[in-house]
Order: C-alpha cells, then structure tokens, then sequence
C-alpha cells in the first residue's frame, strides 16, 4: 500500500499523527473559540502556535538526541511527551 511513495510505517504514521492533531484542534476551535493568551514568552498563543512550537521543539529534541547518542529513541518520545504538556500548559 506504501510503496508508490517507499514509505514505512513509522512514517506514515507520523503524518497520521499530525492529521489527527490538526483536525482535533479544528474541531475544538470550533466547538471551544480561541482566545490568545500569553504565556512565559510573553507573545500571545493561540493552541495552533503551541503545537507548532511543540512540533518544533520535539524536532530538535530528537535530533539532539540522536547527534548525543543519549539512548534509545523511544525515551525521546517520553521527553517530548513532556515537552509537549510543559509549552501547552506555560507557553
């Protein structure tokens, strides 16, 4: 089913993740309406930001990660995971 694109599964399911994700934060911005807020940056954040900025972070934690040898990859996932409820919880 992947082949057309020689994608693994790992990839496609990252993209899946992301799909979801964004249509998850469509449906509570419709249902719940954004309000910004500002958080420890001091910048207004709207929940799209912070996913973008959790999306970013995590990008840079995994390649840390990986140029540092820290370990195996899954605990990368678990940092991010934190990573993640750090920025929509303060950011």
């Amino acid at each position: 089913m992947l082949e057309w694109m020689a994608w693994t599964w790992p990839t496609a399911a990252f993209f899946i993740v992301i799909a979801v994700l964004l249509t998850t934060l469509t449906v509570l911005a419709i249902r719940y309406p954004e309000v910004p807020r500002k958080g420890v940056l001091r910048i207004e954040t709207t929940r799209g930001d912070r996913l973008f900025i959790t999306l970013l972070g995590s990008a840079f934690i995994n390649l840390a990660w990986l140029g540092l040898e820290l370990g195996p990859q899954p605990y990368a996932l678990i940092v991010c995971l934190v990573y993640a409820a750090a920025v929509f919880r303060w950011v």
